[in-house]
């Protein structure tokens, strides 16, 4: 089986810690967990590798967030993949900061990466890993939050979340995402 494992983010320095890129840390993980590495392709960086008989394609979009689609709908019909082999790590902060939440499907809840892979998938049936990265900001500040980075006890609590997300992943392609919910939803 192949999947296309989908970390969003944003290029660039000013954002590489930053809330919004914990796709992209977690992608950059699972990437590291098999001794691959990206290369830069047609819309983003690429890393081909295998888990047990999985094939991954993970993918770091280069479009930025909100064309994030672009990218997903070019890897998907490129290297052939399902729709229900494809597993977009989004940040959310609905969540509490590490949470993790697997879901087949679901409305982009504001999140402007998952509105443009919906529109560009033409559905938003589309398996998705969030990772939570909590909400503590005054109302109206929401978007600094989230392109401000980590605290410093957050960040220390980074590599065992992200270990955590990896797992999960890793759990996805080989066993499902019923199983990959069950072991890892509120985890």
């Amino acid at each position: 089986m192949k999947y296309l494992i989908v970390g969003l983010g944003n290029i660039g320095a000013e954002y590489a810690a930053t809330r919004h890129n914990a796709g992209f840390r977690i992608a950059d993980a699972l990437v590291e967990s098999a001794d691959a590495s990206f290369s830069t392709e047609r819309y983003g960086d690429i890393a081909r590798m295998r888990v047990k008989n999985a094939q991954l394609v993970v993918l770091k979009p280069s479009t930025y967030m909100n064309l994030s689609g672009n990218a997903v709908r070019y890897w998907k019909e490129k290297e052939g993949i399902e729709i229900d082999n494809i597993l977009v790590i989004v940040d959310d902060c609905a969540l509490p900061f590490g949470a993790i939440r697997i879901k087949p499907r679901g409305s982009d809840a504001g999140h402007n990466g998952l509105k443009n892979i919906a529109q560009m998938l033409g559905t938003q049936n589309y398996p998705r890993l969030k990772f939570g990265i909590g909400n503590d900001f005054p109302r109206g500040t929401q978007v600094d939050y989230v392109l401000g980075q980590f605290t410093p006890d957050e960040e220390k609590l980074m590599p065992e979340r992200i270990k955590i997300a990896v797992e999960a992943i890793k759990t996805f392609c080989l066993a499902g995402i019923q199983t990959a919910m069950n072991s890892y939803n509120n985890k």
